[in-house]
């Protein structure tokens, strides 16, 4: 009789609160055709798999349980299924899973989910950056144009999206006003912001002196955008990636986005990263830990990144 061969995972049994993620073994991938299985030396935590686990998102991904989350992922090719020609085992990769799974010892990713691994950063820190550097990037170079001399407001920028912003935006010559707490204040300076607002003391309305080119919104506040939307000049842009915002002026350019997967832009992402032009800085944490993240998450007790590794 063979054997299936079996892996540690973060399971959810059921849509629910974190206590549905279950740490236990399942069945290892087989890579089909296009298909590359992924020794997964990391996968990182997102907001929105708080969604995929309570099912908010069902009706945007049609996922039922028992799944295996995980929608970033680092690691090395451990096998390739027929017709891959990109990698070859022992390559060190990286990339966004739209199917999820890298919550666990291995997954399988389509050979176009993934790019080469930065070399400037071990490869566990390296699955903070796909779906946190891509919705950075599309905020600011597809919905808007971020270039020198923007005065670029972002709002939420000690959260992960909003690090790789405030990097991005300054990369491209713009002028850059981040809010953030105390305690991401530090981070978010050393990363290339020019102004920081606390807004735990001071509304952003009140500290931002002239207007701004591009306001980027990342915190889950309706009420929030609207009060950016105020400090975005006639003819600017208001870009969100949380969700509408209402906008009263009609000059101005609001656009709410859902990032999607793009390798090229990965590639872009991880050419900085190995130029040093963009840090990657992320919390490491045991996989079987997940759900203690998700509370922790739930409860805004995170800033920045934080991975995942199956190991430790």
């Amino acid at each position: 009789m063979t054997t299936v061969p079996t892996m540690n995972a973060a399971l959810v049994t059921a849509f629910g609160d974190p206590s549905v993620i279950t740490y236990t073994r399942v069945p290892r991938p087989v890579p089909g055709p296009g298909r590359v299985l992924v020794r997964v030396a990391a996968t990182s935590y997102n907001p929105s798999d708080v969604g995929l686990r309570s099912g908010a998102l069902r009706g945007v991904l049609p996922v039922e349980p028992p799944f295996v989350l995980g929608t970033d992922v680092s690691g090395t090719v451990a096998a390739t299924g027929p017709g891959v020609t990109a990698f070859a085992p022992g390559d060190r990769v990286v990339g966004r899973l739209d199917g999820g799974g890298a919550a666990a010892e291995y997954a399988v990713a389509a050979e176009t989910e993934l790019t080469a691994a930065p070399a400037a950063v071990p490869l566990a820190a390296a699955a903070a950056l796909p779906v946190a550097g891509l919705t950075a990037w599309q905020a600011l170079f597809e919905h808007a144009a971020a270039g020198p001399g923007d005065r670029v407001l972002v709002a939420g920028a000690g959260g992960g999206v909003g690090r790789f912003a405030v990097q991005l935006a300054r990369h491209a010559g713009a002028h850059v006003i981040a809010t953030a707490s105390g305690r991401s204040a530090a981070a978010v300076r050393r990363l290339g912001a020019h102004e920081i607002v606390d807004y735990t003391r001071t509304p952003p309305a009140e500290a931002v002196g002239e207007p701004v080119d591009l306001a980027l919104h990342l915190v889950p506040s309706a009420e929030a955008g609207a009060a950016l939307a105020a400090l975005v000049r006639p003819g600017g842009s208001l870009v969100s990636a949380t969700g509408p915002v209402p906008v009263a002026d009609p000059s101005v350019r609001a656009v709410h986005f859902v990032a999607r997967n793009d390798t090229a832009q990965l590639a872009a992402l991880v050419g900085l990263v190995d130029a040093g032009a963009v840090r990657v800085e992320a919390a490491a944490r045991p996989l079987r830990e997940l759900a203690d993240v998700h509370r922790a998450g739930e409860a805004g007790e995170i800033a920045g990144k934080v991975v995942l590794t199956p190991v430790g």
